[in-house]
């Protein structure tokens, strides 16, 4: 089952960045779980994003942070998926996908006239699941830590 976060979850949905970290990722600088909770508070009570959870049996398995982003002049409004991760063991039972799909669904319902985001490259499982969710384009973005 796919649903919104609660305020409530933030410590566990902070935990489940380490889904993230595992290789090939890496902590980004600075990483500190108390802050990633008062963030994640931030975005559960926001009203231009949210977090979705994969529950199953009462077990978060999966999260997926999407905001609405820029009006773009080309494309109009954009909502961002940040992060989208699966527990290892659960990984390959469809919760990704449907993780996907309500954030698409999320944006859709608030006026997203598209949906992007980024992964890096060293993770090339994530990559054969965006490529196998059709998208209509792909890109190369480039990042600078400030």
């Amino acid at each position: 089952m796919i649903r919104e976060a609660r305020v409530d979850e933030a410590p566990v949905l902070a935990g489940a960045y380490e889904w993230l970290f595992a290789p090939p990722g890496t902590r980004p600088p600075g990483w500190d779980a108390a802050r990633a909770c008062s963030r994640l508070e931030r975005l559960v009570a926001s009203d231009d994003a949210t977090m979705l959870v994969a529950d199953l049996d009462g077990e978060v398995v999966g999260i997926c942070s999407v905001y609405l982003d820029i009006a773009s002049v080309r494309f109009g409004q954009r909502a961002w998926v940040e992060d989208l991760a699966v527990h290892p063991d659960h990984r390959s039972g469809g919760h990704g996908k449907a993780l996907l799909d309500a954030a698409k669904d999320w944006a859709r319902g608030r006026g997203a006239r598209h949906l992007e985001l980024d992964s890096g490259e060293a993770r090339a499982d994530a990559h054969r699941f965006y490529e196998r969710e059709q998208p209509a384009y792909r890109s190369i973005q480039f990042g600078w830590v400030l």
